[in-house]
């Protein structure tokens, strides 16, 4: 049996010039001005690509480093909880425990816990599990020792997800 290939949603050309403008912006005030108003016009696309580019941007940290992906993570939960709460809430547990521990050690000492983190179940309660701690384990493994790593897979397939998926890593590498 043929299994047919998905269909893409249809993107309005407003849609389009809106997605295309997203990846510009750098302004987080501009860019959760866009996040409330596709969300009050029902356009997802729009209002989780320029979430994402919300948190993409506020880090100091430069892309791709463990740093920039630990931040990205915490900026996604916090926009999460104001957005819950209408008021600027900060991590300020994990703020102080990477001050005095660092990124990837706060991260390790997480993704080790015996039970997910309120942030992972968060994260993956609004669709992104690309921004919890055990993904950034997953794109980060030379950083991380074989235990994390192991932690780290094990808890994203608990939540049925391929920890592969995370990764550019081939399988069995």
């Amino acid at each position: 049996m043929k299994i047919p290939p998905p269909t893409l949603p249809v993107i309005s050309p407003h849609e389009r010039m809106a997605l295309a403008r997203i990846g510009t912006l750098t302004d987080p005030k501009r860019l959760r001005s866009l996040i409330e108003n596709a969300h009050r016009l029902g356009n997802a696309a729009v209002e989780r690509a320029a979430f994402l580019r919300l948190c993409f941007v506020q880090p100091e940290a430069n892309p791709g480093t463990v740093e920039h992906d630990v931040w990205q993570s915490i900026h996604a939960l916090e926009e999460m909880r104001r957005e819950e709460t209408g008021k600027t809430i900060r991590l300020s547990r994990t703020r102080q425990k990477i001050g005095r521990d660092g990124e990837a050690k706060t991260v390790s000492d997480l993704t080790m816990k015996s039970t997910p983190s309120d942030g992972f179940a968060l994260l993956m309660d609004r669709s992104h599990p690309e921004l919890t701690f055990e993904a950034v384990v997953m794109r980060h493994q030379l950083t991380f020792p074989a235990t994390v790593i192991t932690a780290a897979r094990a808890r994203l397939a608990g939540a049925g997800l391929d920890p592969d998926t995370f990764t550019n890593v081939p399988k069995g590498a």
